[in-house]
């Protein structure tokens, strides 16, 4: 692969909708970020108007399946998109790019039966997902200690459990649930099971919010007590939970890491406005050395996370994902927005951490990052053992490609080892 093929080449539809997308949060998105942030009624409705109004300006689900009203079909390509969106932690659920994601796995995995029951109404923007994988008795990130259960009766699936963290859990229209069935004794990798769940089904229940640092970010408490649903609800092959797991994390992660590096950059942006606003300036803020470094520092997260989520999403692409690439990128999008967060904090002081300026809910968001879709730790100590057992029968590591290669004479590796 040479140096021209590995440049950004974004299609002119892309960074148009990334232009459309832009004007479309700084004119209507955050002005309206003091009263989004209250929650309550009135912001619920405000909500719902934004929602309405990006669809009839064709701004609506842009990473959608074309066949599902999507526009842009390249992950890599949405990058650019996806950037603008994230320039208001509101804004992703009011572009429907929050659930990008579903509207993939409801098409790829599900039956006739789901995509009309739920797929159509998803990309028209009538209902909500949600996904409810992590369990109140152990860590989310061990799929082996999955408690809930679904078993067959009567042509349909009943499932009983208790999940927690759930997204959306209070406004959901349905829940694509990760449950155990078949038999403890059953390895992991043939199990578990995704199955979609209508939340007004009989024995569904929202056992109440989950709030994140005194505030309610919409995740939520969920119980399912001998809850019936069609068999067909099921997504892909019954025991082949783990598989589907897997396929959506590795979306997941790109797709949060593409809207967490877009609100860096408006982190970045908050900063340099600080610098030339009457404090900045009666401060001599631009003068300041360790200004500056904060400034460097913010910039050099930023790019860095951009080229890796952009190598990671062109492997997706090209059907060539790679763990080593995706969660690295969804680190580097992590820390370089809690970076850029804390950095903007320090130049505005006292308003930083209050709620005059948005940094503190950004702030709030951003410390979860570091534990959505699987927290550094694991993330650290799974790609950093990939990449050491890769030299257990290779000598060089391909940047360009992911990949490992063998290039070593066999003498040489024998000499070598000994």
């Amino acid at each position: 692969m040479n140096g021209q093929e590995m440049l950004p080449n974004h299609s002119e539809l892309a960074k148009s909708l990334a232009t459309e997308v832009k004007s479309f949060v700084d004119t209507f998105v955050i002005p309206n970020e003091a009263l989004l942030m209250e929650g309550g009624e009135e912001a619920h409705t405000l909500h719902a108007e934004l929602m309405t109004k990006a669809r009839h300006h064709g701004l609506w689900g842009l990473y959608y399946p074309l066949s599902h009203g999507g526009k842009v079909a390249s992950l890599e390509d949405y990058l650019v998109v996806a950037e603008q969106e994230g320039r208001s932690e509101f804004s992703q659920e009011i572009f429907g790019s929050h659930f990008a994601l579903d509207a993939h796995m409801l098409l790829k995995f599900g039956s006739d039966a789901v995509h009309n029951d739920f797929l159509t109404p998803l990309s028209n923007g009538d209902v909500i997902p949600s996904y409810a994988m992590t369990e109140t008795d152990h860590s989310g990130s061990i799929p082996a200690l999955i408690n809930t259960t679904a078993q067959h009766s009567d042509g349909q699936w009943v499932i009983n459990g208790h999940k927690w963290f759930i997204c959306n859990a209070s406004k959901a229209s349905f829940v694509t649930v990760l449950v155990r069935t078949a038999a403890e004794h059953v390895s992991t990798d043939q199990a578990l099971s995704m199955i979609v769940v209508p939340t007004d089904s009989d024995g569904f229940k929202v056992e109440g919010q989950v709030e994140i640092m005194g505030r309610s970010l919409g995740q939520g408490e969920i119980s399912f007590n001998n809850v019936r649903v069609p068999k067909h609800n099921l997504l892909g092959q019954e025991g082949g939970g783990i598989a589907l797991m897997e396929q959506r994390l590795s979306i997941g992660r790109l797709l949060r890491s593409m809207h967490w590096v877009g609100l860096a950059q408006r982190c970045f942006d908050l900063m340099g406005q600080r610098i030339y606003s009457p404090r900045g300036q009666s401060t001599r803020l631009a003068e300041k050395q360790l200004v500056r470094q904060h400034f460097v520092d913010v910039y050099r997260a930023i790019s860095s996370a951009r080229e890796l989520i952009r190598i990671a999403a062109r492997g997706v692409d090209q059907q060539r994902a790679s763990m080593v690439e995706i969660g690295s990128a969804k680190m580097a999008a992590s820390h370089c927005l809690c970076q850029a967060a804390d950095s903007a904090i320090q130049l505005y002081g006292a308003e930083g951490v209050s709620d005059l300026t948005p940094l503190s809910g950004i702030y709030r968001m951003a410390r979860t990052t570091r534990i959505l879709d699987g927290s550094d730790e694991a993330l650290i100590s799974a790609i950093g053992r990939r990449l050491i057992a890769g030299y257990k029968t290779a000598d060089e590591y391909d940047f360009a490609n992911g990949v490992f290669h063998d290039t070593s004479p066999p003498q040489f590796q024998q000499a070598y080892s000994a």
